[in-house]
């Protein structure tokens, strides 16, 4: 009995044992729709946020060629910069487009509604210096990076600077330099004559110019200031042609410019020749008359010999059936800077992160390598002495390259105060 009863126990100790290493063997299944039996599936990992950045820019008023411009370059630069996936470290990019009409008051308050309703991530712009500086404060106040194109007046990373504010563009100081550079290369000592109109722009321009070519070992022996809206220009080229220099240095922008008359009072004869910075493609077109004229100019897209500018004039065209101006050049400056530095922090937009990777960086460009300065967030970068010249075809005169200026031949100062905070 007792031996019946322990065989017994046995039997049932292995039967439960079998059990339950059957049931351990065995997988979990669902049902599918069509009640067949399939392997239980794991959750997709959550995508990432996006990345939003906050474009600020005059797709209206009186610079809505020049916004518009680095608006189509910015939008390539990241389709470049992204080879088409418009993410980086898997977060998608966003833009969400603001216009400041080119209007101060309009621009800071876009600026606000970017930065406190929409929560972008980095603001990129303004065109107007005006613009950019009514917003400055914001990038402190939100904490937010700003990163400057096309402004281009000196106190936005000199005396009104903040650590926020990081500059793609050139400045008006780096222009000065570089016609500085172009006349003291071919004239020494040169005796120089200005023309730039009475407005904040043209005062902006020859100031600088001033102690760029004293520093080169030029002198600036007069300068005309005609109102905006001047259409006779000669009692001021009468006065310059009197007191004869070597050079007169024109900056002018608008549809009444000085160019005809100036080759109608010929100051060539008297042996001053005419010189200033190349512009965008239309302003291009008025400048016939001084076709043979040396300057400066900061793109022009038949100039940079680099892939990027390849690319870059080849998608504007496939694009928008135009090739691209200095100001679409610009954007996608911004464009690259933005994408470098966010791959630099794998994607964080983490302010402070953003700002330690920033300072310093190098990032490529169509015409060029660039970096910003540490000292003042001003990316230094090449710009090139051109020859004004005619070309079959093409309805403007075309700048010709005598030679590229070196990024660090129009570093300008640096005029951050010292005891801003860095």
């Amino acid at each position: 009995m007792f031996r019946r009863l322990t065989l017994l126990v046995l039997v049932l100790i292995m039967i439960t044992s079998l059990f339950l290493v059957g049931c351990a063997k065995e997988e979990p299944v669902t049902k599918a729709p069509d009640g067949n039996d399939q392997e239980e599936k794991t959750e997709p990992a959550k995508e990432l946020d996006p990345i939003v950045i906050g474009g600020l820019t005059s797709l209206s008023g009186v610079l809505q060629y020049y916004g518009q411009q680095m608006q189509k370059g910015f939008m390539l630069g990241l389709e470049y910069a992204t080879d088409g996936t418009m993410e980086v470290a898997g977060r998608k990019l966003e833009v969400i487009w603001e216009d400041t009409t080119t209007v101060p008051e309009i621009a800071r308050e876009r600026a606000i509604k970017l930065l406190d309703e929409d929560k972008v991530d980095i603001i990129v712009g303004p065109t107007s210096s005006g613009d950019a500086f009514a917003i400055l404060d914001l990038a402190e106040e939100f904490n937010t990076v700003f990163i400057l194109e096309p402004a281009a007046a000196d106190f936005l990373t000199g005396s009104h600077w903040n650590r926020y504010i990081f500059r793609t563009g050139r400045n008006s100081a780096q222009d000065a330099e570089a016609m500085a550079s172009v006349i003291t290369e071919s004239t020494a000592g040169a005796r120089v004559a200005t023309l730039a109109p009475d407005s904040a722009f043209g005062h902006a321009s020859v100031a600088p110019f001033v102690p760029a070519l004293e520093r080169k070992g030029g002198t600036v022996i007069i300068q005309e200031f005609p109102p905006t809206d001047t259409t006779d220009f000669t009692p001021f080229i009468l006065r310059i042609r009197e007191e004869k220099p070597d050079y007169l240095f024109v900056i002018w922008a608008g549809a009444n410019n000085p160019w005809g008359q100036l080759m109608e009072l010929d100051l060539e004869a008297h042996g001053i020749k005419i010189t200033t910075g190349a512009p965008e493609i239309a302003a291009l077109r008025a400048m016939e008359p001084i076709i043979g004229m040396r300057g400066f100019t900061v793109y022009h897209h038949m100039i940079p010999d680099t892939k990027m500018n390849d690319w870059l004039v080849e998608a504007h065209k496939a694009k928008y059936d135009s090739p691209p101006d200095i100001f679409t050049s610009g954007g996608m400056a911004a464009a690259m800077a933005v994408v470098t530095a966010l791959e630099k922090t794998n994607g964080s937009t983490d302010t402070e992160e953003l700002i330690e990777t920033l300072r310093g960086m190098k990032f490529d460009t169509p015409t060029g390598e660039r970096w910003f300065r540490t000292e003042d967030h001003q990316a230094m970068q090449p710009l090139f002495e051109i020859e004004l010249t005619e070309v079959d075809g093409i309805d403007h005169p075309v700048p010709k390259l005598i030679r590229v200026i070196p990024a660090e031949e129009v570093a300008p100062p640096i005029a951050v105060p010292e005891d801003a905070q860095r």
